[in-house]
């Protein structure tokens, strides 16, 4: 296999390595961290390319006693008509020149080489350079902080349901989310060379890899489990470890980069194991009308009876399908204190989050939001993104 090169960031300094003679391939590329996204905690989008017009070049004029005189008007530049200033181009992104094949766009996903999100990401955009980063929230900073060009994180599981993290992360970043994709999960026993299931005293994977194959593990007598960032992380651990004890649950593709066994296929309790990965962007998409596009928003509502149900109402008035909602614990106020019956009590405060069944550019979701937002206390829109109609 031809080696690829390890992502660099040149302003920033590298993680030093340890030789191991147990590590993997140096081919695999190193995962982004924290420490390699950040940017000294700001978190502002430089902006290459200026799409502003230069200002005219004002002259002030001083006469003979030294007072300044106001400068000579200058006639305002002309703009075709019914355009005002948002008909200056916006910069090219280098995901707009990539082409249909994604050749040389640069995509992050959470995890080692070989985990479920590399293959979401190379489902997502074949061709493209696969990032592995160390934490969910590493890819959002590389995406926001320009590292990379788009990010493929997943959103919700068939068996083991919401990954919440992502959910709160949408919210503390400026993202847009402009695709989905759908990836089927094939979980897989994996240990060292010449280790027995019945040899196997604990496992470890990720925790929702590790809830989905709860009852298999059982049954074979394994029980024992440890959390890790990630599946191929675990499968890696194991063999730098030699560890003749613990497997590990993770992909047939794991199991051929680290030079693991494959000890069981197809470990997961359910038959349809399907993950939802959502596609990260700078910017949000084209807005269409012509095809079925899927939008997704966030609000919070004031204290009162019936406020959900009335927000509900507002898309079953316009006949606009939800297909998801989810509640979590508004972060910035999570506490609420509510006047009831002369006694002070503390409710939680929560951030709905729904997707609709709609594009951005239907008149009738506009109106439900402008709806909504009359009584809403927040309300934003995370993106406006085409249905994955491809089964996986």
């Amino acid at each position: 296999m031809a080696p690829t090169t390890c992502l660099r960031i040149p302003f920033l300094p590298a993680r030093g390595r340890s030789a191991n003679v147990n590590a993997p391939p140096s081919w695999l590329p190193r995962r982004l961290s924290l420490k390699s996204s950040a940017t000294n905690g700001d978190n502002s989008l430089p902006n290459p390319i200026s799409t502003s017009p230069t200002s005219p070049p004002w002259l002030t004029v001083v006469d003979v006693n030294g007072l300044r005189r106001p400068p000579a008007p200058v006639s305002a530049p002309t703009i075709p008509g019914d355009r005002g200033p948002r008909w200056l181009p916006r910069p090219f992104t280098s995901a707009d020149v990539m082409g249909a094949d994604w050749k040389g766009l640069k995509v992050a996903y959470q995890g080692c080489a070989g985990a479920y999100s590399e293959a979401a990401a190379k489902k997502a955009y074949p061709n493209c350079e696969a990032v592995p980063c160390e934490h969910f929230d590493t890819a959002f900073q590389a995406v926001q902080n320009w590292v990379v060009d788009r990010a493929v994180l997943p959103l919700e599981n068939s068996l083991g349901g919401s990954i919440h993290r992502n959910y709160d992360l949408l919210v503390q970043h400026s993202l847009h989310i402009v695709g989905e994709v759908r990836l089927e999960v094939h979980h897989c026993l994996l240990a060292n060379p010449g280790v027995k299931i019945e040899n196997l005293k604990s496992v470890m994977s990720h925790p929702q890899a590790l809830a989905q194959c709860e009852h298999t593990l059982t049954g074979l007598g394994i029980e024992h489990r440890e959390a890790v960032d990630d599946t191929a992380g675990a499968a890696k651990i194991v063999a730098e470890h030699m560890v003749q004890d613990t497997g590990a649950i993770a992909s047939s593709l794991a199991a051929k980069l680290y030079g693991l066994d494959v000890l069981a296929e197809n470990i997961q309790d359910g038959k349809n194991n399907v993950t939802r990965f959502m596609m990260l962007a700078r910017k949000p998409n084209i807005l269409r009308n012509d095809r079925p596009f899927k939008t997704s928003i966030v609000f919070s509502l004031e204290e009162g009876h019936g406020q959900l149900f009335r927000a509900l109402g507002v898309f079953a008035q316009r006949k606009i399908n939800l297909t998801k909602i989810e509640s979590r614990p508004h972060k910035e106020r999570p506490l609420r204190v509510s006047d009831d019956c002369s006694s002070l009590l503390k409710n939680f405060d929560y951030l709905f989050y729904v997707d609709l069944e709609a594009s951005m550019a239907d008149p009738k979701i506009q109106n439900a939001l402008g709806n909504l937002k009359e009584f809403a206390t927040f309300l934003r829109v995370l993106g406006s993104y085409p249905t994955n109609v491809n089964e996986p």
